[in-house]
């Protein structure tokens, strides 16, 4: 597949508007606080599981056991080395130790694996890769909460992964090797798709609201050593961590396809959500996780770019 730069760039930039959208939203008192706890709980556990199943089960790819097995495992190992060499970074920085070490760590470390890259795959690659993914998360969701919340507080929530969509995962994959797709009415399947189409949109536009939100809780005596060390984790020292997996683990095209797109990915939102419930250092987290993301747009192509060269996508 020979995908230029600037068709990369192509496949990045419209989630980077739709952000920027719900970002200026937010600013403008277009799309109020006290609206998302309602439009996040219709995205999350109604949408998201819409589009999960829509992939899902139009995905022959996940009729493999060995795809299905490999991609979590792999995930999960890959987001645990990610934490190691996060926090070995933190000691190297000589971040006060438990905080603002712990949160340095937890927020460089966590790659975002959800609203980012679903439609840059789905937009390059198509539904078998993206299927792929949904899996493949399961294992980094795993990860997050037990080796996460750990190195974050000190204990562990490992029971917070048992969320909707990670059951209509599970759900859609069952239906699936079932081969749902050819007894299923074709309604059932046109108001699933005509439902997920909603849930990225919705998300971003979300996403983009609680960066605008969280750009009011920066301090101006932060260090921007922390700001430019969380970009350098995050956007240098773990994008080869997941090239080489790709590279060099026997694992099938489509899994492949997904490593490249997470080598890519800036830092997730998610830790400056739990960081706040957690008591960690949420300045931290905001300064890693505003700046990883701001600068994605240029990130992203560049590693999807060396990426795909590299691995002959």
């Amino acid at each position: 597949m020979n995908i230029t730069y600037a068709s990369l760039f192509g496949a990045v930039a419209p989630t980077f508007v739709v952000i920027a959208c719900g970002f200026a939203l937010r600013r403008f008192h277009g799309l109020r606080k006290e609206a998302d706890a309602s439009l996040l709980t219709v995205a999350v556990n109604f949408l998201y599981p819409c589009f999960i199943a829509d992939t899902v089960l139009n995905s022959t790819a996940l009729r493999e056991i060995r795809i299905v097995a490999m991609a979590p495992v792999i995930g999960f190992s890959l987001l645990l080395l990610c934490f190691a060499l996060a926090a070995l970074a933190a000691r190297l920085l000589r971040l006060k130790w438990p905080q603002p070490a712990r949160t340095f760590a937890f927020s460089a470390a966590i790659p975002n694996w959800g609203y980012l890259p679903i439609p840059i795959v789905q937009q390059i690659f198509g539904t078998n890769t993206t299927g792929i993914l949904f899996v493949h998360n399961i294992g980094l969701e795993l990860a997050l909460w037990s080796a996460g919340i750990w190195l974050l507080s000190g204990g562990s929530s490992w029971r917070q992964v048992f969320t909707v969509p990670f059951f209509a995962i599970l759900g859609a994959l069952v239906l699936n090797f079932a081969h749902a797709s050819a007894w299923l009415p074709q309604v059932a399947f046109d108001s699933l798709h005509f439902l997920g189409l909603a849930a990225i949109p919705l998300s971003l536009l979300l996403t983009g609201a609680m960066l605008a939100d969280s750009v009011v809780s920066l301090r101006d005596d932060r260090r921007l050593v922390v700001t430019v060390a969380g970009c350098l984790v995050r956007a240098a020292l773990l994008p080869p961590l997941f090239l080489a997996a790709a590279r060099w683990l026997p694992v099938p095209l489509d899994l492949r396809r997904v490593l490249a797109v997470q080598a890519a990915m800036p830092c997730a939102m998610v830790p400056i959500l739990l960081t706040r419930h957690f008591r960690g250092d949420v300045g931290t987290a905001v300064q890693v996780v505003l700046a990883s993301t701001a600068f994605g747009l240029l990130t992203i192509p560049f590693w999807l770019h060396i990426g795909f060269a590299w691995l002959g996508l």
